[in-house]
């Protein structure tokens, strides 16, 4: 297999795990493109990492290339056009890792909006220990609805338990203990809405405008699923309106290009970003909340276990 945007701990790991699989992988810290597909010729699979969109032109190359299984070390598909990939004869397939990752940090995400993290540690840093001008709220006092109780969601669920908060939840199919709502009625009722639903052409911008103006006044959105669930430009305009309480985003759309990367030399003035940052109640991290050690030692080792799984079954069929 070939393996694609690894970085240096990923990469000590792939060398690790492979021989135990009798996988020999090939390893390259460039995100797959055109110019690299020569990397994968003579390797059915391939791994990628979710940090760079593949365009169709790279599966075309690949496809000619000999490759016939992509697995990315992420849950979502947003970077990859699926269907497409299909249609050229290529396979793509996600990875499972612990959810637990995710969802310390949505619980985490919670409390630091909850207590004015944001502007209780900027004024400490400045050496103002003054209290901050609004006092906090207890999880214990709230109502949290959950969108999407796959197995981050339910996680998420889990640890709400031991802070004696009402849960609501929303999904197609119930999986858990909460209280299943229809989606408008979660939204009028919670105090926090956390994401944890997948992106695909149903869900972009579940929470739109109208959905926006649906919640509570004073209420906190929490993403850590994917950026283009929410609509930026109608969060942006009730959290500076005063509508909404605050909101913990770890995820953001058009977040490629930024996220990842270095940007304190390039601006970002006039931007969503910029608004939202500018905002003493917003919190906004660049999509970290996956980023463990465990999360990464289970990525790695379940993207070894698909390619190998893919050969052997080409291996049957042929």
């Amino acid at each position: 297999m070939t393996v694609y945007g690894c970085e240096p701990d990923e990469a000590a790991l792939f060398r690790e795990l492979a021989p135990r699989f009798g996988v020999v992988p090939t390893i390259t810290d460039a995100a797959v493109s055109e110019a690299n597909v020569e990397l994968a010729s003579g390797n059915r699979c391939v791994s990628v990492g979710h940090k760079s969109r593949i365009t169709n032109a790279t599966l075309h190359a690949l496809s000619r290339a000999g490759v016939k299984y992509i697995s990315t070390r992420s849950v979502g598909y947003n970077h990859i056009d699926v269907d497409h990939a299909a249609s050229v004869g290529i396979s793509v397939e996600n990875v499972a890792y612990s959810p637990h990752s995710v969802a310390d940090y949505t619980v985490m995400l919670m409390l630091m909006v909850l207590r004015n993290a944001k502007s209780v540690i900027r004024r400490a840093e400045a050496h103002d220990y003054r209290l901050h001008d609004v006092r906090g709220k207890e999880l214990r006092d709230l109502t949290v609805g959950v969108v999407g109780t796959g197995r981050i969601g339910a996680a998420v669920i889990d640890r709400l338990w031991g802070f004696g908060c009402q849960k609501l939840a929303h999904d197609i199919r119930p999986r858990t203990s909460a209280d299943y709502v229809p989606l408008d009625e979660l939204l009028q009722q919670s105090d926090i809405v956390t994401l944890h639903t997948p992106l695909n052409a149903d869900t972009h911008h579940l929470l739109n405008r109208r959905r926006i103006e649906q919640l509570k006044p004073g209420a906190f959105v929490v993403n850590t699923g994917r950026g283009a669930l929410l609509d930026t430009e109608a969060l942006v305009s009730a959290l500076e309106s005063g509508r909404l309480g605050g909101a913990a985003l770890d995820v953001l759309e058009g977040e490629e290009g930024m996220f990842y990367a270095d940007c304190g030399n390039r601006p970002v003035a006039g931007t969503q970003l910029a608004r939202l940052q500018a905002l003493p109640n917003v919190i906004i991290s660049p999509h970290t909340a996956y980023y463990t050690d465990h999360a990464l030692s289970d990525t790695v080792e379940n993207s070894i276990v698909n390619c190998r799984d893919f050969d052997l079954r080409k291996q049957l069929w042929i």
